[in-house]
């Protein structure tokens, strides 16, 4: 065993042309020295380490800033950062470099949390323990540890290190049984074999393998041929065997799970890209403000006395400046001024938002699944809120909407039945009844599962039963839920597979005799045959073939007249919604058998074209069969799938049944499901077979004609649906139409027929074709969201091409939960995850986005209006440290938990009424409409704030002692109000009260408050310029002052106050309201009214300030006391 060397050639194509580089490798199994008969030169190979993570120690800080600084808004407040160091501006470089810094350090910390996980995950698999054969004796190992060549021993239920050629079984037959459910989601055995002979004579073996196709692994040893089953991948689980050796053949990077992982392509949700719009609109006004400034401040220079006036003369280096440049400075200087329009901290609130909200999902008790005791899974949190925009539901069939879980219910032998264990047969039909049964007996891949378990069940897909009589209490391993339901069916008629042992297999009949037949071949399950085929031969020396598959398949391969006395009962089945499978047999000559065998090993050892060499033996081989009769087994609806789908409908989502079954078992289903009404009309278009050169043409005009058809009907009719079936073969016409159609036209006209029915059904259709329909209808017009739901690797492609993908937890098959976005347990699920989580995500984010915008408007169109009373001199308004603050701390936290726990309905009401899912379709709450409504809003209440404040400002004595307040006092009373305002304007659209609510909200009111209080109230070492030194405590020792705030926050707020109250209720739900929509016409049919937080806000206000006016009445007037003395007006530039 340690002296065999296997030579791998690797063949690794350039995806980009077709040139071919060929990689050699030569390994020597346990490392044994070279013979000195052959020149060897040793190569380097990568060692068993596996790495998922993205980041090192080294490289984590460039690396993350780089990518950081990728995004536009980040770059941008970099360039701001940049020019207020380098040139003379108006504010300091704190004012932008400080919010920059938090926003880059809050999302490195984000993403560097995120990676340790990765290096965590990468640390468990590496430093796995495993067991190497080293000079014959077994040595533990940490899986990184393993080089290409080691001989490997794994273990039962242990998972393959690396990438093996199977050596050596402990099973008698030199087999073994594995399960792939962590690389392709299929949690059936799979069988595979030792090397044969290798224990005997181990030579050299030449293999080829090719990157493009990774499945096919063919080696040459002493003229056998080695495929897939002799190779054991990394990630595979070893079962039913209790050991096995095998050496290691690619390790690390180079194994096949690495070189086939693909990371998910960046989806962008909706709000993204409407963020990006508003951000550049906001930018176009940035812009045009700081070029009205500047131009205004020339053409105000311009005049006699203005550009250097007597207190302010020019120094000589300023006089020397060119015009231009000097033109340009002040351009920058006024973007830096009003730079605070672009909200970057919104960035940052949006990450902590969908990230914090993901764990709602999470944590929801309703999707926690006792049976698999596991709950909602949230791989991918950038696209919560497109849960609540989705319009098609792209669906599987098995497995989603039904269980997967297959029961034997009847079965037809000869155009006669057998069902509930009585068999209606007479004597002359005994002998084709048992032939048939025998078939379902022999025709399969089923295994025993070996003693010595506690408890034998049987395992498929993640489906486990046990046995209840005694005399069958034996556990079965499939690749197919379909055949042990078959191998139980012939159970229940007498006849009991025993298992395969050293290609013999046996069972029991009637008379509880042991017949034993011997496997010759196994023409093995193909998506494309849709069949499966064995070739046994009896003790007698008969050679038989028994053939089982779709209907489609059988049909054309026996005899016509055989086919009419079972297709009624196969389609009859099918409309029931039961799967239906066909079986056949021939009697192979001895000249038949051999021919055939000839061929078939000549197509396995093939190293070029070896799977179409095979598909042509198999269908040689599969001719001239005879029809003995067709099953029925019934695969039940999943729990609460039709009232699912019934809500999805009502929500106004279109759904899509995507399936590889039969249109009939499909069609049954939809009805069942709801998806298809009694009433509704049905439009086909179907094939049942391509051998008619016209077929394209028919299929064109079959098309044209349902349009006109539709045309004519009128899709609209208020009472009549529409549904759409389509197979895969058409689709095949339609995606891929002869040159001189055309194409766009025809996809057009599917995409005008299908956008219009309430729902499609896709059936016979293969994974690519899936994604290819996804694909079809995202790209549309419109680009309506998609979302697709499946629970098995055949769904992978269309998970992934979907707007958003939903994986079904099973029980141990996780390829599709693995790359989907969002896993739950059962598809019941999906309803509370669209109508109520997606409803509330998307709402919530939707207001986030509109606030920020609207709040930063508020904040700077103040300092825009003070320029024109300035002389356009660029002199700030605000103090550096409101600047600084604004939105990272006085007002970042109240919108964040809103973003969090608002329910502006309740769950129970979204669950319960699902069209008021409709009411935010198509982005609703981010349009233009309810932007220019929220700009306007800003607009406004900036004009009020700055111009409120200067009439305040136009009495020149505001306090008991005749000084007057200066500039930094206006900017402060303008910032106090705006402050309040923002900050109550959201507690005015707070539905769902909680104390994190209330702790952030007015917790925020009072921080800003103490804040100024102790900014103002300390001389601070570290500035050179304290402008706000007692300021705030010297504007609040005026009532005139705190009468002006207050009405400004009351006139502020009052066009929606009146908005709210003054709206009639409508609705059947009119308490749960919509009151977070700022701009009413959004064609909601849900009400406004007014709410207790509304006069609460407004009460505490009011005695606030009766309260303050008492207050300084009482200390001035009969005490003589002033709230502080005239000499503590501190940095305020006060006039006399």
């Amino acid at each position: 065993l340690i002296c065999s060397i296997i030579f791998l050639f690797l063949h690794l194509y350039s995806c980009g042309g077709d040139e071919e580089r060929v990689d050699s490798r030569t390994i020597y199994v346990g490392h044994r020295p070279c013979p000195d008969t052959e020149a060897f030169i040793p190569s380097k190979f990568c060692d068993n380490r596996i790495v998922s993570s993205k980041y090192t120690v080294w490289n984590f800080l460039p690396k993350n800033l780089f990518e950081q600084f990728r995004r536009i808004a980040n770059f941008y407040f970099l360039i701001i950062f940049l020019v207020q160091v380098i040139v003379d501006t108006p504010t300091s470089p704190v004012t932008s470099g400080l919010p920059l810094f938090f926003v880059i350090t809050v999302t490195a910390i984000k993403q560097g949390y995120e990676d340790w996980l990765r290096h965590k995950a990468d640390k468990e698999v590496n430093k796995y323990p495993v067991t190497v054969l080293e000079d014959g004796r077994s040595v533990k190992k940490e899986s990184e540890k393993i080089k290409v060549g080691d001989v490997v021993e794994v273990v039962e239920d242990e998972t393959f290190p690396c990438d093996l050629i199977l050596l050596q079984s402990s099973r008698e037959d030199g087999t073994c049984f594995v399960t792939t459910a962590s690389l392709d989601g299929e949690s059936n055995h799979k069988t595979h074999y030792t090397v044969p002979d290798i224990e005997k004579d181990l030579q050299t073996l030449t293999s080829h393998k090719h990157s493009l196709n990774p499945n096919p692994f063919r080696c040459l040893m002493m003229k056998q041929s080695l495929g897939p089953e002799n190779l054991l991948l990394k990630g595979a689980t070893l079962k039913n065997t209790k050991k096995i050796y095998g050496v290691s053949v690619y390790t690390g990077m180079e194994t096949k799970m690495a070189l086939n992982y693909q990371g998910k392509s960046q989806k962008r949700s909706a709000v993204e890209k409407s963020i990006n719009a508003f951000l550049l609109v906001y930018l176009s006004i940035l812009i045009s403000k700081a070029v009205v400034c500047t131009t205004l401040k020339y053409v105000w220079q311009s005049k006699e006395g203005q550009d250097e006036p007597w207190y302010n003369q020019k120094t000589q280096k300023e006089k020397d400046t060119n015009m231009y440049l000097k033109m340009f400075t002040d351009f920058l200087s006024f973007m830096v001024l009003f730079n605070f329009i672009i909200p970057v901290s919104m960035y940052v609130t949006v990450e902590m938002q969908k990230f914090l909200g993901s764990f709602f999902i999470t944590w929801d008790k309703d999707f926690f699944d006792p049976e698999i005791q596991e709950g909602a899974l949230v791989n991918t949190s950038d696209l919560n809120e497109e849960l609540g925009q989705v319009e098609y539901v792209f669906t599987d069939k098995t497995g989603t909407l039904t269980q997967n879980n297959m029961e034997f219910i009847e079965c037809c032998i000869d155009g006669f039945h057998m069902y509930h264990f009585v068999c209606l047969f007479i004597s002359i039909y005994q002998e084709k009844e048992e032939l048939f049964l025998r078939a379902l007996c022999l025709c399969h891949t089923v295994q025993v599962k070996e003693a010595g378990s506690e408890v034998l069940v049987d395992q498929v897909d993640g489906i486990d039963g046990l046995l209840s009589q005694p005399e069958e209490e034996r556990g079965f391993i499939a690749s197919s839920p379909d055949e042990i339901a078959l191998v139980k069916g012939a159970m229940k008629y007498g006849f009991t597979f025993l298992g395969l042992e050293s290609k013999s297999m046996k069972i029991k009949n009637r008379q509880n005799d042991i017949e034993e037949y011997k496997l010759l071949h196994v023409l093995n399950f193909d998506p494309v045959r849709r069949r499966m085929s064995v070739i046994v031969q009896t003790k007698s020396g008969e050679t038989l073939l028994f053939c089982k598959g779709a209907d489609s398949s059988i049909f054309p391969r026996v005899r016509p007249e055989e086919v009419d006395r079972i297709r009624m009962h196969v389609e009859r089945n099918a409309t029931e919604g039961y799967r239906t499978l066909c079986v056949a047999y021939k009697q192979l000559s001895a000249e038949e058998y051999a021919m055939a065998d000839t061929g078939l090993r000549e197509a396995r050892l093939a190293l070029q074209d070896r799977e179409e060499k095979l598909m042509a033996m198999y269908n040689q081989v599969e001719m001239g069969m005879s029809l003995i009769g067709a099953t029925a087994v019934e695969d039940r609806l999943q729990e609460e799938a039709a009232e699912t789908m019934e809500a999805l409908q009502g929500a106004g989502m279109k759904v899509w049944v995507l399936t590889g079954d039969k249109m009939e078992t499909a069609k049954s289903t939809c009805y069942a499901c709801r998806l298809f009404q009694r009433g509704t009309e049905l439009l086909e278009l179907t094939v049942r077979t391509l051998e008619d050169e016209k077929y394209s043409c028919v299929v064109y005009l079959m098309t044209s004609n349902l349009v006109s058809f539709l045309s004519y009907r009128s899709w609209s009719t208020a009472n009549q649906d529409y549904g759409f079936i389509i197979d895969g073969a058409t689709l095949s016409l339609l995606m891929n139409p002869p040159h001189d159609a055309d194409a766009s036209q025809y996809k057009s006209l599917f995409l005008q027929i299908c956008q219009n029915c309430t729902a499609v059904l896709c059936c016979r259709m293969a994974p690519l074709q899936k994604a290819q329909i996804v694909k079809m209808v995202k790209n549309s017009q419109g680009s309506p969201i998609t979302l697709s739901i499946g629970d098995g690797a055949n769904d992978v492609s269309m998970i992934l091409e979907a707007h958003v993908g939903i994986g079904i937890k099973g029980k141990e098959g996780r390829q599709a939960v693995r790359n989907s976005d969002y896993a739950i347990p059962k598809l019941k699920h999906l309803k509370k995850l669209l109508l109520a989580h997606g409803h509330l995500y998307y709402v919530r984010i939707a207001h986030l986005v509109q606030y920020f915008f609207y709040k930063n408007l508020c904040f700077i169109l103040p300092q825009f209006l003070y320029q024109f009373f300035c002389g356009y001199s660029q002199q700030p308004l605000y103090d550096a440290a409101y600047l600084t603050m604004y939105n990272i701390c006085f007002t970042s936290m109240p919108i964040l938990a809103y973003s969090l726990l608002e329910q502006h309905i309740s769950i129970e009401i979204l669950l319960h009424n699902a069209a008021l899912y409709r009411e935010i379709a198509n982005n609703a709450m981010l349009r233009w409409r309810p932007f220019l409504y929220w700009t306007v809003l800003g607009i406004f209440q900036g004009l009020m704030f700055f111009f409120g404040v200067r009439f305040l400002f136009s009495n020149p004595a505001l306090q008991d002692n005749g000084q007057v307040f200066g500039n930094w006092s206006y900017g402060t009373i303008v910032f106090t109000v705006l402050v309040f305002t923002v900050t109550l304007k959201l507690a005015l659209d707070t539905r769902h009260w909680t104390w994190i609510n209330h702790f952030v909200i007015w917790g925020s009111l009072a921080f800003y408050v103490f804040f100024s209080f102790f900014w103002g109230g300390i001389i601070w070492p570290f500035l050179k310029q304290q402008r706000l030194y007692f300021v705030f405590a010297n504007v609040l020792s005026s009532v005139s002052a705190w009468l002006v705030i207050i009405i400004l926050i009351l006139l502020s707020l009052l066009p929606e106050i009146l908005l709210v109250v003054l709206r009639k209720p409508r609705g059947h739900h009119s308490q749960q309201v919509y009151c977070s929509l700022p701009f009413p016409p959004l064609s909601l049919n849900s009400s406004f009214l007014p709410y207790p937080s509304y006069f609460l806000i407004f009460s505490l206000i009011y005695l606030l300030f009766c309260s303050s006016f008492i207050l300084h009445h009482v200390l001035t007037r009969s005490y003589g006391v002033n709230l502080l003395p005239a000499s503590s007006l501190g940095g305020d530039a006060a006039l006399p």
